[in-house]
């Protein structure tokens, strides 16, 4: 089977390419830019016609979407090209994959909840209720994919980080490495997310076919909860960056454009039980990333 990935050169998009290198299956990955010592084939998926085109020049019959636009508080002031991005194009690689009856996985995220207040983890038929645009957006993209009557696998994770791009474990790395003292949110609850272990379950489930038959979607979030300020001090304690003290703060202490979750752990259960995976404890997937990192 060949499969397309969008996004290649993202947090996900390249552990994609680590774990499918023993594959059976030929994928190809696409991004809009390529990047150093990476093998990128150069696709606009918010053209539909270009993804028709390569679809049908490949032989595509299944899409793994890892490209999204993520910068959650610049999406307040960019509504149109979030909208694009994150609800567009995910529309237009479900018509594609429906026009040659292929399957389309797709990443969406925990910030299609948080509007409702609510303190146990979300399921995946709970109402969207998101606070702002990238939620917003991302939520408009899973309802597009359903309106498209494309069989369709909607992953729902959280707090994704990884060796990868910038992400809070990057950041936290830097700055308890060079601060003497931080301030981070802990009112703000949530489940840290190694991406490789995202690529490693979704690889799997293409791998051994595990699709067939089940649509739908699935929440993946590493096991565990914890808020910011918890995952800084995880962070910074795995790194050895023992100098730098670090202290809980509320939200409001940080203005923001956007309001974000103050509780989005997701429910597990119909994805463990669906295709057999066993999710890591998030700190024991943050080790190995640190000592990736520290390599």
């Amino acid at each position: 089977m060949v499969i397309l990935v969008t996004g290649a050169n993202g947090q996900l998009g390249n552990e994609m390419r680590i774990v499918t290198k023993s594959s059976k299956d030929t994928y190809i990955f696409t991004d809009v830019i390529e990047a150093d010592g990476q093998e990128t084939t150069i696709l606009d998926i918010t053209d539909l016609d270009a993804i028709r085109k390569m679809v049908k020049e490949s032989g595509v019959k299944a899409i793994v979407n890892c490209a999204a636009y993520t910068n959650v508080d610049k999406a307040e002031s960019d509504q149109e090209i979030c909208e694009l991005i994150n609800a567009k194009a995910p529309e237009n690689l479900a018509i594609a994959m429906k026009e040659v009856s292929g399957l389309l996985i797709h990443v969406s995220t925990d910030y299609v909840f948080g509007g409702d207040p609510y303190n146990t983890p979300c399921k995946e038929d709970q109402k969207g209720t998101p606070t702002g645009v990238y939620g917003l957006t991302k939520l408009h993209g899973e309802q597009n994919i359903q309106k498209s009557g494309v069989d369709y696998l909607i992953f729902r994770t959280a707090w994704l980080y990884s060796e990868f791009g910038k992400n809070f474990v990057k950041t936290m790395l830097n700055l308890t490495s060079t601060k003497p003292q931080l301030k981070v949110v802990f009112d703000q609850v949530g489940t840290p997310t190694y991406a490789y272990d995202l690529a490693k379950a979704i690889f799997e489930i293409i791998e051994n076919r595990q699709f067939e038959g089940n649509t739908g979607i699935y929440h993946y979030s590493n096991e565990g909860v914890c808020s910011w300020y918890d995952f800084t001090k995880t962070i910074a304690e795995l790194a050895g960056n023992t100098d730098c003290d670090i202290h809980p703060c509320h939200s409001d202490e940080f203005p923001s454009p956007v309001k974000r979750p103050a509780y989005s752990v997701l429910d597990k259960t119909k994805v463990k039980e669906t295709f057999g995976i066993n999710v890591p404890y998030w700190t024991d997937s943050l080790k190995v990333c640190i000592n990736n990192l520290k390599k």
